[in-house]
């Protein structure tokens, strides 16, 4: 006999949180593999030890935050309501069914008030990555960096035209002192000393987000974005590094700056690095042979020539005469070394004003080609040629399997797709609390699985 049932809400259960959380569930493994009582001593400094009202518990705060980034919940305000009603989200926590849940706006206030650097986040993400070498799921000998963009909280439409300075990269007294070395090698006289203030340039600005970057790119969406450079390891593809920069400062400019520090930070004796095309400069190529780091890059395609214009190509650099042959057997010989770096060779103009080949070689009003190389041109091409040895292309391949496994999970799963604050210290947290929540969920994943095939 079919009967109507009657309410349940009401009735009164014996039940404990262990008991209605799965036994598989993802926070018991991460709970069971991640030590978050550093995180008391790490904002310890920040608290006042015997005044004020008891304050909430910063490891319970960002056990909170943790949680939003391992489940893409974007909205703090949502997260909060998720607390409520979720109890494996509670049994993490350490709240009881009747427990209240803190305020969505205390969440708010303490980084606005308390936590408005990125001091404590880069630091918890730190001790995450330590956990995981302590571990043995990270060795530092292979290492795997790239960026992705975060599309800004900034309308693309409102922005301002204003002129600021370019990024200016962190090789830049190493280049100064190559171009010295190089003209007075050649006998030539040493440059006057110039203040190395970056060029500037126009550049729209956001009105909503002034700290974010116009981004103009190849195969990119345009508008305001914030660009995370992330570094992961090639065993396990931890995270070991994540730096936020607006979307307009390229790629190579932070990179050797944040690898020094990543083999300081962790003691990574670093054999390889894997980047992709935007870090094929002769600039990072000569600081990675510096460190006695193999640099495996992608190919990058050179700037096509005029139509009708003969491509660079054809002219064959000849060491030993140090210049280049052109396709009509004349060699262009050194003139001078610039500034930025390029020495620059130089065909004869009476030669060239009777060459057949003028018109498709050169525009200029005066019959003459220039052909530019890098004082660090050299180590620019052994890094090249790296990349098609088998080693090479076993390194490179490993690239999409790791970084940019990394980003797409972010994506895809963690909410990464877009900021979720304004201004770049606040973007820079974002990234920071992100990428330890996935070293976490990585971590958790591989220790259960190293448990399950290898039990006690």
């Amino acid at each position: 006999m079919l009967r109507k049932p009657g309410p349940t809400q009401t009735a009164l259960e014996m039940v404990t949180l262990e008991e209605l959380v799965p036994k598989d569930h993802l926070l018991r493994k991460i709970d069971a593999v991640i030590d978050f009582s550093f995180i008391h001593g790490v904002t310890a400094a920040l608290y006042c030890a015997d005044n004020g009202r008891p304050p909430l518990d910063p490891t319970l705060m960002f056990k909170a935050l943790f949680l939003g980034y391992l489940f893409g919940v974007r909205s703090e305000r949502q997260l909060v309501r998720e607390i409520q009603v979720n109890v494996a989200y509670r049994w993490f926590l350490g709240l009881k069914l009747t427990d209240p849940v803190f305020d969505a706006s205390t969440l708010s206030q303490n980084r606005r008030r308390r936590y408005d650097d990125t001091t404590v986040a880069q630091e918890i993400c730190d001790r995450i990555v330590e956990q995981a070498i302590d571990h043995g799921l990270v060795d530092g000998r292979v290492l795997y960096t790239d960026s992705t963009h975060l599309k800004a909280n900034a309308n693309k439409n409102k922005y301002d035209k204003a002129i600021i300075a370019k990024s200016r990269a962190d090789y830049w007294e190493a280049l100064d002192a190559a171009v010295e070395e190089d003209r007075t090698g050649r006998g030539h006289k040493p440059l006057k000393p110039r203040d190395r203030t970056p060029p500037e340039t126009e550049t729209k600005v956001s009105r909503t987000d002034p700290e974010s970057g116009y981004m103009v790119r190849d195969g990119k969406p345009k508008g305001f974005f914030y660009l995370d450079h992330r570094t992961v390891d090639g065993c396990l593809g931890i995270i070991t590094d994540t730096y936020t920069t607006p979307a307009n400062v390229h790629d190579s400019i932070v990179y050797l700056g944040r690898l020094d520090r990543q083999r300081v930070r962790f003691g990574f004796d670093v054999a390889a690095v894997g980047l992709d095309a935007g870090y094929a400069t002769a600039g990072i190529a000569k600081g990675l042979e510096d460190r006695k780091i193999l640099g495996v890059t992608g190919y990058r395609n050179p700037t096509p020539p005029k139509p009708g214009m003969m491509n660079t190509n054809r002219f064959v650099w000849e060491p030993e005469n140090d210049g280049y042959r052109c396709p009509a057997g004349q060699l262009l010989a050194y003139a001078t070394t610039d500034r930025t770096g390029y020495r620059r060779y130089t065909s004869d103009p009476a030669r060239c004003r009777e060459c057949s080949l003028l018109t498709s070689c050169t525009t200029a009003h005066k019959p003459q080609r220039v052909i530019t190389r890098h004082v660090w041109q050299d180590a620019r091409e052994r890094t090249d040629a790296l990349r098609l040895t088998p080693q090479g292309k076993a390194i490179y391949k490993r690239r999409k399997e790791t970084v940019e496994r990394s980003f797409a999970d972010a994506k895809q799963l963690h909410g990464h797709r877009y900021a979720r604050f304004r201004g770049q210290t606040r973007v820079a947290y974002q990234c920071l609390l992100a990428a330890a929540a996935q070293n976490m969920k990585k971590i958790a994943l591989a220790m259960t699985r190293n448990h399950a095939l290898n039990p006690a």
